[in-house]
């Protein structure tokens, strides 16, 4: 049976290319929202940081209504990190809007998901966003997208894959690249239609449908979501939870409530039918890649492989001088109960216990963990985790480690720069490609390679740089790296920083933390321009005396501090340093905090 009435669609696209936009504008056509209703833009990121990032993070699903026909779209994330969300919607979805900058052309990101899209033999409609950009190449950037497809083996049907011009914000689409008075998203609405399959299913077949996300909902627990395959769903029926993985796990369970998406709602329903994209509660142990059957027909479908995670850090309890003063959570056991829950919603994380107070937390790269711990410390929680590590893997006696795809858009006069930075990271140049007044650079690096490099990157193209990377796969170590080329400057005792002491430290380096600041003993107040830590007294008051002598109090006048953020702190942080986090601060510290113990430690380190 095919269900004409429906059709179920995912934007894919590299990070910042418009898909939240592009969502945003088929709601307000398809109308969604009242005529004269205020909505805030970029609607379907509903997280804080979402907003603030301007990325996406989690996928989302959403419906409109165009011509009678109900298009289910599901938002996806651009950010390589976020990879497996992509990779699991796509079993959802009968076919994908590929959506290309039309000044930057395919990035890595999208040959990552196009590449996942074709797996699944997904029909594409391209889709090339942002047209009314002065820099717009938009006949390259079509040629690019096609060059694309054949570089991934795609199938000849592919490169007559339908071409759509459009500029998002402005909510406007047409066929032709010259055609820009197009006032609606109709060119785009009708190819949907015409080029994207309605779903099929057998109506009268036993139940069977594929769980490809999961929310949860502290009132009903765990929420599943995924695309009925055949037969009919009926809330409160009677149905059996089944592996592909684990053909022993079997789990009786009752579909309690069922829910389908109608614009940014979603709206009880007693059945769902072969095709239909929906949400449930019920199921107490529901997950990712479980699939849903009648009792009487237990078969599991296979479920796409999820990337395995190649960054771990190590999260632990706060054992700092401030530790407890901020937090709302501050146990282990807290920590344990939030990284179990966030473990329900995350297929591509990892977490394992490191005794009693530590947690081994592996991820897809450090933007994926670095958004895990900053959600957790706006929810109270305060903690300290280590620098980043890469996980490595050996095959037949050789150590493999993570290589990452790098490709950045710089101008001229920085390319030197950029590829000397770069080969000093054991990076090698694939390709370079002129791009008007820029450059497009293509690296392999060690994913080792890149932590700490992103703001070194900002600095040497004067800000102008654009820098994505995707993970690329395995290959032999490549040798001894050298983490960072500076040296930290650390405070020598606890107190509140005052003016004369920073005073004085500034000579020694760059500071990060202005006066008025409470430090303690072992805390990185600043970054020294040598290498080795340097101990400064940054509580250090000018001794008063009965002398005076003209100029002798003239103000002290101190460089402003470098206040860091979270992705820049864990960047920054040395193999021997901790980040305190807490819903207030963020604070880099030396694991040993004594001065006399680090200097033990460091003599016997050189004696061996």
């Amino acid at each position: 049976m095919i269900h004409e009435n429906l059709r179920n669609v995912a934007i894919i696209a590299h990070v910042d290319h418009g898909k939240t936009t592009l969502v945003d504008a088929m709601l307000r056509q398809g109308g969604v929202y009242r005529e004269n209703q205020v909505v805030a833009e970029r609607v379907m990121d509903s997280n804080d940081l979402e907003r603030e990032r301007g990325i996406t993070i989690l996928s989302k699903n959403t419906a409109v209504h165009y011509g009678g026909v109900k298009i289910n779209i599901v938002d996806t994330p651009g950010h390589a990190d976020f990879g497996g969300e992509v990779e699991r919607v796509l079993k959802m979805v009968n076919g994908v809007l590929v959506l290309v900058d039309a000044a930057e052309g395919p990035m890595p990101q999208t040959r990552f998901v196009l590449s996942r899209a074709l797996e699944l033999g997904l029909p594409l409609i391209i889709v090339i966003n942002k047209i009314d950009r002065p820099d717009a190449r938009l006949d390259e950037v079509a040629s690019e997208v096609l060059e694309l497809l054949i570089d991934l083996n795609a199938d000849e049907s592919y490169l007559d894959s339908p071409v759509i011009y459009c500029s998002a914000r402005a909510g406007k689409a047409s066929l032709a690249a010259e055609v820009t008075d197009a006032d609606t998203l109709k060119p785009l609405f009708d190819a949907i239609l015409e080029h994207i399959p309605a779903p099929e299913g057998e109506t009268d077949a036993p139940l069977q449908m594929l769980v490809s996300a999961i929310d949860y909902n502290e009132y009903v627990g765990r929420i599943g979501i995924g695309r009925v395959e055949r037969g009919s769903l009926k809330a409160g029926a009677d149905i059996m939870v089944c592996s592909h993985h684990d053909p022993d796990r079997m789990i009786k369970a009752k579909a309690v409530s069922l829910y389908e998406f109608d614009g940014l709602r979603r709206v009880p329903v007693d059945v769902a039918e072969a095709g239909d994209i929906v949400a449930f509660s019920g199921v107490e142990g529901i997950t990712i890649g479980d699939t849903v059957c009648a009792p009487d027909a237990v078969e599991p479908i296979s479920f796409v492989k999820i990337s395995e995670p190649t960054v771990e850090m190590t999260f632990s309890v706060n054992d700092s001088p401030f530790a407890g003063r901020e937090g709302k959570y501050v146990t282990s056991r807290n920590l344990r109960d939030r990284l179990e829950r966030e473990l329900m919603k995350d297929v591509s994380l990892r977490v394992s216990e490191m005794g009693t107070d530590a947690f081994n937390v592996a991820g897809r790269g450090e933007m994926h963990l670095s958004i895990l711990i900053e959600n957790m410390r706006r929810e109270g929680y305060e903690f300290q985790v280590s620098t980043p590590r890469v996980l490595y893997k050996e095959e037949n006696g050789v150590q493999l480690e993570p290589i990452e795809e790098l490709v950045a858009d710089v101008p001229e006069e920085s390319v030197g720069a950029v590829m000397e930075k770069i080969g000093s990271r054991k990076g090698e140049l694939q390709k370079m490609t002129p791009m008007g007044s820029r450059m497009r650079l293509e690296f392999h690096v060690p994913s080792r390679g890149l932590f700490g490099y992103r703001n070194e990157f900002l600095t040497d193209t004067k800000g102008e740089g654009i820098l994505t990377t995707v993970f690329f796969g395995y290959e032999p170590f490549k040798g001894n790296i050298e983490r960072r080329a500076s040296g930290s400057l650390i405070a020598y005792e606890t107190g509140e920083a005052v003016t004369y002491g920073l005073f004085q430290a500034q000579e020694r380096g760059q500071l990060f933390i202005p006066a008025g600041t409470p430090v303690y003993a072992g805390m990185v107040v600043g970054v020294s321009p040598k290498v080795g830590d340097i101990v400064v007294n940054v509580c250090k008051r000018k001794q008063l005396t009965n002398t005076r002598a003209a100029g002798s109090d003239d103000a002290l006048r101190l460089t402003t501090p470098r206040i860091m953020s979270l992705e820049q702190s864990i960047e920054f942080l040395a193999d021997d340093e901790l980040l305190e986090v807490t819903p207030e601060n963020i604070r880099i510290r030396k694991r040993q905090l004594d001065h006399a113990q680090r200097m033990r430690d460091l003599s016997k380190k050189k004696a061996q």
